[in-house]
């Protein structure tokens, strides 16, 4: 098949950069928190328990600045960075970030790596620094408001296959070739909409893979991948 326009989603966490955004930042500022996370996650929803989190790091002293050095220096894989790199300056294909993590996380990341332009659009939870240096995070469907009607197991924060459709609506025509980056099991919802000339890059760790062992019903060709430097081998034949 001619591919004359392509699309790449990715999911952030574990997916495009290779650690956990939430965690990480407590986990180099304020691990006592990123115990408190680990001891509280399933009780409270997850975006709002990384709000708190938050809060209380804020509370006892992290600063802007101490945050947004972790982020800088959490791992993210060279290969990854020359794989969208080239991969954009083919100019036949469309990147799309998809994720539960936040805006701010994801736009100080990709600038520090120099592939912010190279994204056409960023779906997440919204997030903005307030005055004191506070992070706010809020979910991106609002808790108030009419909620996502997903029946595969997305978190309330978002519809990841919704998102995922509604992207499509905004940038048609169809793409000839749609492949999503994955690792976790809120990335299945989204993986179900691909077809069968797409693919689906999953991680072999992380939720995804045991939900697609577990449930299957795909129609999308999947590649497993463990390292970035794999990722960066299937985008070079893209």
């Amino acid at each position: 098949m001619a591919v004359q326009r392509q699309l790449v989603v990715f999911d952030f966490d574990w997916s495009m950069a290779d650690n956990d955004t939430d965690r990480w930042v407590f986990e180099v500022n304020a691990p006592d928190v990123r115990r408190w996370i680990e001891d509280n996650e399933g009780t409270i929803q997850f975006t709002d328990l990384i709000a708190q989190a938050l809060r209380d790091a804020h509370a006892r002293g992290v600063t802007r600045a101490q945050l947004e050095h972790a982020l800088r220096t959490m791992p993210f894989h060279p290969a990854m960075v020359r794989a969208i790199t080239t991969l954009h300056a083919a100019r036949k294909t469309t990147f799309f970030c998809l994720s539960n993590a936040n805006s701010v996380y994801i736009d100080t990341i990709l600038k520090d790596k120099g592939l912010a332009a190279m994204f056409t659009e960023i779906v997440t939870n919204p997030a903005e620094w307030a005055p004191s240096g506070l992070l706010a995070l809020r979910r991106r469907v609002d808790p108030s408001g009419p909620q996502h009607a997903c029946a595969v197991g997305c978190s309330p924060n978002m519809c990841k296959g919704d998102e995922l459709d509604a992207f499509y609506t905004r940038h048609a025509p169809t793409y000839d070739r749609v492949v999503y980056v994955g690792d976790g099991s809120n990335d299945f919802c989204p993986a179900l909409r691909l077809r069968s000339q797409d693919m689906l890059l999953c991680r072999t760790f992380g939720g995804l893979h045991k939900r697609i062992a577990r449930d299957g019903g795909l129609k999308c060709q999947v590649k497993y991948w463990t390292g970035a430097w794999e990722v960066e081998e299937i985008f070079n034949k893209l």
